[in-house]
């Protein structure tokens, strides 16, 4: 199995930036598809973004394709999230997730094929 850690939240501006990360340690971060999510108070978890295992492919949630970005360093066990534009609707906790694929190119959106989560970071944004 694969363990992860989210880092980077905060509180930020309308319009600003933050960057997320996730460390992992166990089993080969080269083995996982890695996904973010959110959850904002009184709301669902839902998706924001996901890499493919080989970090070739990615896949965005509409509302924030145009501001964010994942990424991934499979040396350094690591994924990102590059939030740019900051809204005050981006306010959530901010999960990590993994999902283990033997296709290099795949990437998932959905929250049932992760097998492995973070604990989450909270971001704010203020108005």
């Amino acid at each position: 199995q694969v363990q992860l850690v989210e880092s980077g939240g905060g509180l930020v501006q309308a319009g600003g930036s933050l960057r997320l990360s996730c460390a992992t340690s166990g089993r080969p971060f080269s083995w996982y598809a890695m996904g973010w999510f959110r959850q904002a108070p009184g709301k669902q978890r839902e998706f924001v973004a996901t890499i493919s295992s080989s970090g070739n492919n990615s896949y965005y949630e509409d509302h924030v394709k145009d501001r964010f970005i994942i990424s991934r360093d499979n040396a350094k066990n690591a994924g990102y999230l590059q939030m740019n534009s900051l809204k005050p609707e981006d306010t959530a906790v901010y999960y990590c997730a993994a999902a283990l694929t033997r296709l290099g190119n795949r990437y998932f959106t959905a929250l049932d094929y992760y097998e492995y989560w973070g604990q989450g970071t909270q971001v704010t944004v203020s108005s």
